[in-house]
């Protein structure tokens, strides 16, 4: 039974790596479930074996990796060593991180989730929320500590760090700027100054 369940996973991350290839290549909506199959190199009645459709697929891509950095943020929040600035740089890292070890991945949830946003955010919007309010809270708790400002309010800052962080990732998908471990680590201390120091000349 052991056996048979790993197999059975084996199979089905088989599955959706296929699918993250063919939707970073094709696009999600020029590919059909038949091509997911014939990159996986198995039979296509399997793919719906363990997949409703296509939209399961993109779902399951986009969830995996938004409840790993749902984790980050819950690490980043509860520990008390960490200033603000460190727990945001914390959750960018993991974000761009995530770009340089799999652009594949960034690139169908960065692009193609995107291009669904209407049907995907019905569906989804609850576990998308706990991200915002994940950063908000992060921001709330600094705010109260007098680490941080006080007249920004913590929502509209963490919508400030997700655009920043998604348009940080659609240049680099696009090849609209260097992508190397520094410009990583760069681009995380550039985010990071800009939210919490802001631009005014000191």
């Amino acid at each position: 039974m052991a056996t048979r369940s790993a197999a059975n996973l084996e199979k089905r991350r088989a599955i959706l790596d296929a699918a993250i290839r063919v939707f970073a290549e094709r696009g999600f909506n020029h590919c059909r479930v038949s091509d997911i199959a014939d990159e996986a190199g198995v039979a296509y009645g399997l793919v719906y074996h363990y997949f409703k459709n296509k939209d399961a697929v993109l779902d399951e891509v986009f969830l995996e990796r938004w409840g790993l950095m749902l984790e980050v943020i819950e690490q980043a929040q509860a520990d008390p060593e960490l200033t603000a600035r460190e727990k945001l740089a914390k959750v960018a890292t993991f974000i761009v991180e995530s770009y340089g070890h799999r652009p594949d991945v960034m690139q169908v949830v960065i692009v193609e989730v995107t291009r669904q946003a209407n049907t995907f955010g019905r569906r989804h919007w609850a576990t998308i929320q706990r991200g915002h309010d994940g950063i908000a809270q992060i921001v709330a708790d600094a705010q109260a500590r007098g680490e941080l400002r006080p007249d920004i309010p913590p929502s509209f800052a963490g919508i400030v760090f997700y655009g920043g962080i998604e348009q940080i990732l659609t240049s680099w998908i696009f090849g609209l700027m260097p992508a190397e471990p520094d410009d990583r680590r760069r681009a995380v201390e550039h985010l990071v100054e800009t939210l919490c120091g802001g631009l005014d000349a000191r």
